[in-house]
C-alpha cells in the first residue's frame, strides 16, 4: 500500500503493542478504534498525526498557549470530512508502512483532508522539528524512542 501525504490511516496494533509510550493515543476507547490518523511522509520517515473529537478541550489548551507564546502550533482545529477534528501534531509519532492497517475510508471514498489543510499541517510540523534540533521538544510521545524501536524491530524480524 502506498502511504501518502494528507490522507488518513489506522494504525495495527501490533505497533501499540512494540512501542510501549504513554503518550500514544489510547486503543479502543469507548469501544471504538483508534483515532484515524493524518499521514506525513518527511524523508524516508511516515509520521503519523492523531485526530480528535473533543474539540472543546483542544479549543482551551490552543487558547492558553496563543496566550502565552502569542501562537500554537502543535494542535490545529479544522473541518476534515465535514466534521471539526483537532489535528494533535503534539501527538505525531513516526512508524513504518507494515504498521499501517488501512486507509480511513467515508462514504466509500479515501479520506483525504484539503490541500490547504495539508500545508498548513505541514508547515507547523516542520516548524516543531526544527525546534526539536534545536532543543525545544513539542512532541508529547518520545520519537527518537519510537524511531530506535522501530529501527530495532526491523533488524530483528529480518
Amino acid at each position: 500500500m502506498e502511504i501518502k501525504t494528507g490522507y488518513l490511516y489506522h494504525i495495527k496494533d501490533e505497533f501499540f503493542d512494540l512501542i510501549k509510550d504513554k503518550n500514544l493515543m489510547a486503543n479502543h476507547k469507548n469501544g471504538g478504534k483508534r483515532p484515524a490518523y493524518f499521514a506525513l511522509r518527511e524523508n524516508d520517515i511516515l509520521w503519523f498525526i492523531p485526530l480528535s473529537s473533543q474539540i472543546e478541550k483542544y479549543q482551551k489548551i490552543i487558547e492558553l498557549k496563543e496566550k502565552k507564546y502569542g501562537r500554537c502550533v502543535t494542535i490545529i482545529i479544522r473541518n476534515i470530512i465535514g466534521k471539526k477534528h483537532a489535528i494533535l501534531l503534539q501527538n505525531a509519532f513516526p512508524t513504518l508502512e507494515k504498521y499501517i492497517d488501512h486507509v480511513h475510508i467515508v462514504n466509500n471514498s479515501y479520506a483525504k483532508v484539503s490541500y490547504n489543510l495539508e500545508k498548513e499541517i505541514t508547515r507547523n510540523f516542520k516548524i516543531m522539528l526544527n525546534l526539536k534540533k534545536r532543543g525545544i521538544n513539542l512532541f508529547f510521545t518520545d520519537v527518537d524512542k519510537i524511531k530506535e524501536e522501530i529501527i530495532e524491530s526491523i533488524k530483528i524480524y529480518h
